[in-house]
């Protein structure tokens, strides 16, 4: 009895502490926890998926909440990709959960140095934009953004909040903190439609991944309160940081 106890208390922290990353970063501890769940229970990358989206998908609706408190997100935009994404999200979940999880695991690591090489370059204003010169968001861009971020919701499970936050910081010029709310509203209904289609293949281990949706519960609220107080370049750097570093763990752990 005492092992099986140990290894939820253990689970239960975990989720803490992927909890505060994620609502620090804005991605719902998910993309820190499908390496970690590979390197420490050796769960190939289509359960690692599929048991971090047990976690994912209350704290990226709890992060979202509170970011939304602290600013002022465009709930119309959000709905409007939101729409879309769960379209193709369903569709690319079903599709990866047929694909051989190590070349998942090598795309995955290839996407995320793409895009932590992307944002950590830095653009002119990127992170420091305001209300006042924020661009206005054309409603064309909105479906293709939707899609977009549904698609690498559904392929990777944490893809689609990683494309919108960059693309709101650098295209349209919102600020790293708002962008980071909408990216977690925008990834809400993902999980939990991945989290059906990968429960549906059986690619979900529940008594790990339910625990450590506690402990994320639990400790997201303060992740968010971090990423208000860290200057805007410095947590857009971490971001990427973080990107880059999850993909060399997922490189080494593919060998």
């Amino acid at each position: 009895m005492a092992f099986p106890l140990i290894n939820t208390l253990f689970n239960l922290g975990l989720g803490a502490l992927l909890g505060v990353a994620g609502g620090l970063l804005g991605i719902g501890g998910g993309l820190i926890a499908i390496p970690v769940l590979g390197y420490l229970y050796g769960m190939d990358q289509h359960l690692a998926q599929g048991t971090a989206l047990v976690m994912i998908a209350p704290n990226v609706l709890l992060g979202f909440w509170r970011y939304h408190q602290r600013n002022r997100i465009d709930l119309r935009s959000v709905a409007s990709i939101a729409v879309f994404a769960m379209i193709t999200t369903y569709i690319a979940a079903r599709l990866a959960a047929g694909i051989d999880a190590g070349r998942l695991r090598i795309a995955f690591a290839l996407f995320l140095i793409g895009l932590g090489i992307y944002f950590g370059r830095g653009h002119k204003g990127t992170g420091e934009a305001t209300d006042a010169v924020a661009k206005p968001m054309p409603r064309a861009a909105l479906p293709v953004l939707g899609m977009f971020s549904g698609a690498m919701s559904g392929i990777f499970t944490v893809g689609g909040g990683l494309i919108v936050v960059p693309a709101l910081v650098s295209l349209f010029g919102v600020k790293q903190t708002r962008a980071q709310g909408m990216g977690l509203a925008l990834a809400a209904p993902g999980a939990l439609i991945a989290l059906v289609a990968y429960a549906q293949e059986g690619h979900v281990g529940w008594s790990v991944g339910l625990p450590m949706a506690l402990g994320g519960i639990l400790s997201v609220s303060w992740g968010v309160k971090l990423a208000h107080q860290f200057p805007p370049a410095r947590l857009r750097m971490l971001f990427s940081a973080v990107l880059l570093g999850t993909a060399a763990m997922m490189l080494i752990a593919s060998r």
